[in-house]
């Protein structure tokens, strides 16, 4: 294993567009080196063929344009050898890691699926990538920082985890596959506090609220979401995720899931964008 770096290093799924990229970038600006990883490597070539702009590249070159280190490495949440070959490289090029970020999540049409449309096997493939993936990764993450007595764990949930759609898929909701996982993954961070509950270690679910990225755009072709709902930009909950990591008054909220845009406003962490 590397020498221990003179900044801590996040390891960021999803890290290509949205939520992750802009929470990798916000992380840069705390003080962290970032691990950026997704399945998406270079601009213009997503690995699902749609039309999504973002990448690990052009994620790790903003990262470095703020005055720290990037590694970009390919992980693919359906692929556990990716994973663990990411978590790999991260240790022998880097050491350890301080912060994992679970934010990466399957983006596929299943996610506004209604039930009866479900065909087999797309429920299996919503949770392996949104709970037994990110499940791996804290299995695999966590032991190390047990051992340095040191390290944060944030999962980011949804709100389609914590309460019934106000319409059915594609008429201003989301499916249930997607909903059921983002539940399932909610229960970790609570459970992780119980089970560690040394000081050094911290487990955080950040519920983002209602942000417009790029893959929801494309799931919600016709604008029916936004038509219900005021989003905020991908910055909130990334200054949230960036607080969480780096405030020691963020112990207090050990275990439990922060809904982003309002405590970002209460604890004055982003501009107003209402």
């Amino acid at each position: 294993m590397s020498e221990k770096r003179e900044f801590p290093v996040a390891f960021v799924t999803g890290a290509s567009r949205g939520i992750g990229r802009a929470s990798a970038l916000a992380l840069a600006e705390a003080g962290f080196d970032v691990v950026v990883t997704a399945r998406t490597l270079v601009e213009g070539e997503t690995a699902d063929g749609r039309p999504l702009p973002g990448s690990i590249a052009s994620t790790a070159s903003e990262v470095r344009k703020r005055g720290r280190e990037a590694l970009p490495l390919p992980l693919d949440l359906l692929d556990s050898d990716s994973m663990i070959a990411a978590v790999d490289t991260t240790r022998r090029e880097w050491g350890g890691i301080d912060l994992l970020l679970n934010n990466g999540i399957y983006t596929g049409e299943g996610n506004m699926l209604r039930v009866l449309e479900l065909p087999p096997g797309e429920i299996e493939t919503i949770f392996r990538a949104n709970v037994f993936a990110p499940t791996a990764l804290v299995q695999a993450i966590l032991p190390e920082m047990q051992e340095r007595g040191s390290g944060c764990i944030i999962n980011m949930v949804s709100a389609a985890g914590q309460s019934d759609p106000p319409a059915p898929a594609r008429e201003g909701g989301w499916g249930y596959a997607y909903g059921a996982s983002k539940g399932a993954i909610e229960r970790m961070a609570g459970v992780l506090a119980v089970e560690h509950p040394g000081p050094g270690l911290s487990f955080f679910n950040v519920e983002p609220g209602f942000v417009m990225t790029e893959a929801m755009h494309l799931n919600d072709p016709d604008g029916e979401l936004q038509k219900r709902a005021q989003g905020a930009p991908p910055s909130v909950p990334a200054a949230v995720v960036a607080w969480l990591a780096t405030d020691p008054g963020a112990r207090k909220w050990n275990g439990q899931t922060i809904s982003a845009q309002p405590f970002a406003l209460e604890h004055r962490l982003h501009p107003d964008w209402r």
